[in-house]
């Protein structure tokens, strides 16, 4: 049974991932106002060539005027990135965030940059500098990332593209040339409903190039390692490992809240095999919807009101933050298509034609 790949889902393929129901998109985009854009980079006569660029942005607006409730956390700090130490420091997202490969990291700020100057002639005249956010992974295994092929206008592109839509996933933009659990991996993207008459949405795309092929556990099934005791060979090896975590939601929560809440990201990645590994970069970059104050850029935002910190506020937004990152890195496998790459390696795509059956055996 051939099944297109793009914008499949655990959900859809009949696996059930916690007990919070899904958006409507099942995906980042979810989040009111939240966009995604790719921006794939490959080349027909050079099959070295394997990487992208994914942007994501927290509203319509102009980011670095209206500015949202920003985060960060970092999980195990084998990685490369821009922008997190203002996070940290002030609370605050101005600008889209970009994923991209280790190297391109440069390219990458540079173009976030061309748009952000652009859009906002006065920046490092009259007003402060912006922020830009840029957090990559190690595709080296597909594509040739000394080649640094991502360039600024790669960037540009990926925001042209950027929908509120349903979100493509598996290799495309960043994901081009990642793998997970010794498969190939990308974006995965997923989202959890918390609440009745006026739910939150919490959103979650990942950049998953982790993990080893035996870890992987799907909804609680050992399906990795029945997996690898049919193959002949064993995969190649993780190149570098990784992965980025991005929470978007509409809830109205503090800096603190929304750092609390990224740290239960750790839950859902620990559901699907990962032990946080020495050389994996993980990181979770998060933030809230909502324009902060006047969203003025020559002063502080104007406080915001969030609601009283206690178990029946946060806890069902934790279970939600844990469930969506789950099913984002299985949605990352599944859509993911086989690639083939740099000097002939290739990582292959999830089987799913045999999920079924692979969920049975491994039970």
């Amino acid at each position: 049974m051939s099944v297109a790949r793009g914008l499949l889902s655990a959900a859809a393929l009949g696996v059930k991932i916690g007990t919070l129901p899904a958006g409507p998109k099942n995906a980042i985009t979810d989040v009111k106002g939240v966009a995604v854009g790719h921006c794939t980079v490959t080349n027909g006569s050079n099959p070295s060539i394997q990487t992208g660029v994914t942007v994501i942005l927290p509203h319509q607006g102009n980011t670095f005027r209206q500015k949202v409730v920003a985060a960060c956390h970092v999980i195990n700090g084998f990685g490369k990135s821009t922008g997190l130490v203002q996070i940290q420091e002030l609370g605050q997202l101005e600008s889209p965030i970009a994923l991209t490969n280790t190297f391109s990291i440069p390219a990458v700020t540079e173009g976030l940059l061309d748009v952000l100057l652009k859009d906002n002639p006065a920046v490092g005249e009259t007003l402060s500098s912006v922020n830009t956010v840029v957090a990559e992974c190690n595709d080296s295994w597909l594509n040739d990332m000394r080649g640094r092929h991502v360039r600024p206008q790669h960037v540009r592109s990926a925001l042209r593209a950027a929908s509120m839509g349903p979100v493509l996933q598996g290799a495309v933009g960043a994901g081009r040339g990642m793998s997970a659990f010794g498969l190939k991996g990308g974006i995965g993207t997923a989202s959890r409903l918390v609440g009745d008459s006026a739910p939150w949405t919490v959103g979650v795309l990942v950049l998953s190039n982790f993990c080893q092929l035996g870890e992987l556990l799907i909804a609680g099934r050992p399906v990795g390692k029945k997996l690898e005791s049919e193959r002949q060979e064993q995969p190649p090896p993780a190149a570098g490992g990784s992965i980025i975590v991005v929470v978007g939601t509409d809830a109205t929560l503090s800096q603190r809240q929304l750092c609390r809440l990224l740290r239960r990201v750790q839950n859902g990645l620990a559901r699907t095999g990962s032990s946080t590994a020495h050389n994996s970069g993980e990181i979770a970059i998060g933030f809230t919807s909502q324009v902060l104050g006047s969203g003025s850029a020559t002063q502080a935002s104007d406080a915001t009101q969030v609601p009283a910190e206690d178990g029946p506020f946060l806890d069902p937004l934790f279970q939600a933050v844990g469930e969506a990152t789950e099913e984002a890195v299985l949605n990352s496998l599944f859509n993911a298509q086989t690639v083939v790459g740099k000097r002939g390696a290739q990582f292959e795509g999830f089987p799913i034609d045999r999920l079924g059956e692979l969920m049975a055996l491994a039970a």
